[in-house]
């Protein structure tokens, strides 16, 4: 399982890519907003400063919502870099758009995905990844969880390249149960990452060690 972070904070950025585990990372406009980057060539400039972080693929997400103004943005953010992957939203010129890119070798990410149905559509337009947004399904009295489990046994039983991304991941369960059910790649804040790292029995053991130690020299 691949693991994004999910943020434009280049501190946190580094941090889980000084970790060892980052492979990717994705972003959203809410995202840069929280980080005060406005206006086009600093989003452009923040999006190619990422790039130069990490290794893997960074999900650069459109503005635009007609196919026309898809491509004209999805091009332009996939000539930054070639770590890119335009990230689409699951309309109905998105999906055109998503063939677009396809069969002109741009990566995409089709994100605001709540169903296998529209996942499906994501994957026979040749997405690279397809984004279910599984905290945004719990909040409102949905399973999250077993829409990832839908979509993986769909792609798996006909193939489809598509990666499943699972996003709006919440907390270390989410994470967990993901891996469980074969989601290819999670992404999620730092502090979920880190959270990977937390057992109370790891410190108590780590602590009596520390403390033998001690009585060796």
């Amino acid at each position: 399982m691949k693991f994004f972070i999910d943020t434009a904070n280049l501190d946190e950025i580094r941090e889980a890519h000084e970790l060892g585990v980052l492979d990717g990372v994705t972003t959203n406009p809410s995202l840069m907003a929280k980080e005060g980057i406005k206006g086009r060539d600093n989003i452009l400039r923040h999006y190619k400063a990422i790039c130069d972080i990490v290794n893997g693929d960074v999900s650069a997400e459109v503005i635009a919502t007609d196919f026309k103004g898809i491509v004209e943005e999805g091009e332009l953010l996939a000539s930054i870099d070639e770590k890119i992957v335009v990230k689409v939203p699951m309309i109905k010129d998105g999906v055109k758009a998503i063939r677009y890119f396809t069969d002109n070798n741009i990566k995409t990410n089709c994100t605001l995905v709540f169903s296998a149905g529209q996942a499906l559509l994501a994957a026979k337009a040749g997405a690279t990844y397809v984004s279910p947004f599984i905290g945004r399904i719990d909040d409102v009295g949905g399973d999250g969880l077993a829409l990832i489990q839908q979509i993986v046994n769909i792609y798996n039983t006909h193939g489809f390249a598509t990666e499943v991304l699972a996003a709006s991941i919440r907390h270390v369960p989410h994470l967990i149960q993901c891996a469980e059910i074969g989601a290819d790649v999670a992404t999620c804040p730092l502090n979920v990452i880190l959270g990977l790292l937390k057992h109370p029995l790891t410190d108590i053991g780590l602590e009596k060690f520390l403390a033998d130690a001690k009585k060796t020299v």
